[in-house]
C-alpha cells in the first residue's frame, strides 16, 4: 500500500537495494492477470444485463449498478496498474503520474467499501423501517451514491501529498514510486489511518446492520408462526379473530436481497482481513523485516483483496437469476434461441388448449351435451347442497 519494496532482498553487488524475487513476481503476474480479465468480464456483464433488462430499475439494481462501477475502478485503476508495475519492476512514469495513479488506486478501495455499506444500509431500511421505503426512498439512494463517490474522491486526495517519485536509496540513481513521511511515525499514521477508515469502520457499520435486520427477521418469522397459530384457533373457534400486530411482514424478494448483501460482505471481510492484518503488522511490530517470508506474506494477501472485484458481479447472476437470462438477451444468437424456444412452447400450448377444448366440449355419453349441463342437472345439485 505504500509502496514499500514487495519481495525484495539485499542485492549483491548493491547496484538494485530492493531487487525482487522473480519466483513469486511471476506468480504476482499471473494471479493480478486473471484476476483483472475476470473483474472486467463479471462486472461489465453485470452492467450489460442491467442495460437489457425489461423490468423496472429497483433501488438495490442502482446499488448493484454503482457497486459494479466502482469494482471496474478498481480493476482498471488500481488491478492493471499494479500488473503493470509487477512486469516492469519498477514504476516508469512522471512524478504526476504516480500521484494520479495512487489516487485513484486508494479512491476505488473507498468507493467500493462504501458502496457496499450503503447497500447494506438501504436493506436495513427496507427490513427493520419499511415505512421509510415509501419516502423518497429513490431519492434518498441518489443522494447515498452520489455522497459515497464525493467522499472516496475526497478521502483519497492526501495520495497526492504522500506519494511520488524518488529514489528508493539516496545515492542508488534506483527511482520509484514511494511513499514518504516527514515524521517517523507517519507510516503508523497512515497505515492505520487506511485500515480504520476502509476495513474497520465499514466492518462495524455492517455488522450493526446485521444485527438489527436478523433481529427484524427473527420477530417476523415469530409474529408468522403466531399468526399461523391464532388463525388455527380461529377455525377451530376458540378465538374469533387475530389481533392486529405492528409488525410488517417481509416479502421473500427482501429476504433474498438480505442474503445476497450477506455474501457479498462475506466475500469482502475474508478478501481483506488478511491484507490490511499483514499491513498492520509491517508497521506496528519492531521486529517485522522484508525477507523472504515476510514478502510472501505480503504479496499473497494484496492478490486475495484484488479477487474481492471479481467474487461480487457472480455473486449478483446467483441471487439476481433474471440478470443472467438478461445478460443472455445481450447476444443475438441467444436472442433467437431464445425466441425459437418460445415459439416452440407457445405452439405447444396451443396444441395442449386445442386438445383441452375438444374433450370437455365431449359429454361422456359421446352425445351433443357438455360438462356443464351435467354439473347444471338436479342429481349433480343435490349431492352439492
Amino acid at each position: 500500500m505504500m509502496g514499500t519494496p514487495s519481495n525484495s532482498t539485499v542485492h549483491p553487488n548493491g547496484s538494485d537495494p530492493f531487487a525482487r524475487n522473480e519466483d513469486v513476481a511471476q506468480i504476482e503476474i499471473m494471479v493480478l492477470s486473471i484476476t483483472l480479465v475476470v473483474a472486467v468480464i463479471g462486472n461489465v456483464s453485470v452492467l450489460l444485463a442491467m442495460y437489457n433488462t425489461k423490468k423496472k430499475m429497483s433501488r438495490m439494481h442502482l446499488f448493484i449498478k454503482h457497486l459494479s462501477l466502482a469494482d471496474l475502478v478498481v480493476a482498471f485503476f488500481q488491478v492493471l496498474p499494479q500488473l503493470c508495475w509487477k512486469i516492469t519492476d519498477r514504476f516508469y512514469g512522471t512524478d504526476a503520474l504516480c500521484r494520479i495513479v495512487k489516487h485513484l488506486q486508494v479512491m476505488g478501495m473507498f468507493a467500493s467499501t462504501y458502496m457496499m455499506v450503503m447497500m447494506t444500509l438501504d436493506r436495513y431500511i427496507a427490513i427493520c423501517h419499511p415505512l421509510k421505503t415509501l419516502q423518497q426512498s429513490t431519492k434518498r439512494s441518489y443522494v447515498m451514491i452520489i455522497s459515497t463517490w464525493i467522499c472516496s474522491l475526497v478521502l483519497s486526495s492526501p495520495q497526492y501529498f504522500i506519494f511520488s517519485m524518488s529514489e528508493i536509496k539516496n545515492g542508488s540513481e534506483v527511482y520509484d514510486c514511494w511513499a514518504h513521511f516527514i515524521e517517523p511515525w507517519g507510516s503508523k499514521a497512515y497505515i492505520t489511518w487506511m485500515t480504520v477508515g476502509i476495513f474497520l469502520v465499514p466492518v462495524v457499520i455492517l455488522i450493526l446492520c446485521y444485527g438489527f435486520i436478523c433481529h427484524s427477521i427473527w420477530k417476523n418469522i415469530k409474529y408468522k408462526k403466531k399468526k399461523t397459530v391464532a388463525g388455527a384457533a380461529g377455525k377451530n373457534g376458540l378465538i374469533g379473530k387475530c389481533s392486529v400486530s405492528s409488525i410488517t411482514t417481509i416479502s421473500r424478494a427482501k429476504l433474498r436481497t438480505v442474503k445476497m448483501t450477506f455474501v457479498i460482505v462475506l466475500a469482502y471481510i475474508i478478501c481483506w482481513a488478511p491484507f490490511f492484518t499483514v499491513q498492520m503488522w509491517s508497521v506496528w511490530d519492531k521486529n517485522f523485516k522484508w525477507d523472504d517470508s515476510e514478502n510472501t506474506a505480503v504479496s499473497l494477501s494484496a492478490l486475495l483483496a484484488s479477487l474481492n472485484s471479481c467474487c461480487n458481479p457472480w455473486i449478483y447472476m446467483i441471487f439476481s437469476g433474471h440478470l443472467l437470462q438478461d445478460f443472455m438477451h445481450c447476444f443475438s444468437c441467444c436472442r433467437k434461441l431464445n425466441a425459437d424456444y418460445k415459439k416452440e412452447d407457445s405452439d405447444s400450448s396451443i396444441r395442449r388448449t386445442t386438445l383441452l377444448t375438444r374433450i370437455t366440449n365431449r359429454s361422456p355419453t359421446g352425445s351433443s351435451s357438455n360438462w356443464r349441463e351435467l354439473d347444471n342437472s338436479p342429481k349433480t345439485s343435490a349431492q352439492t347442497e
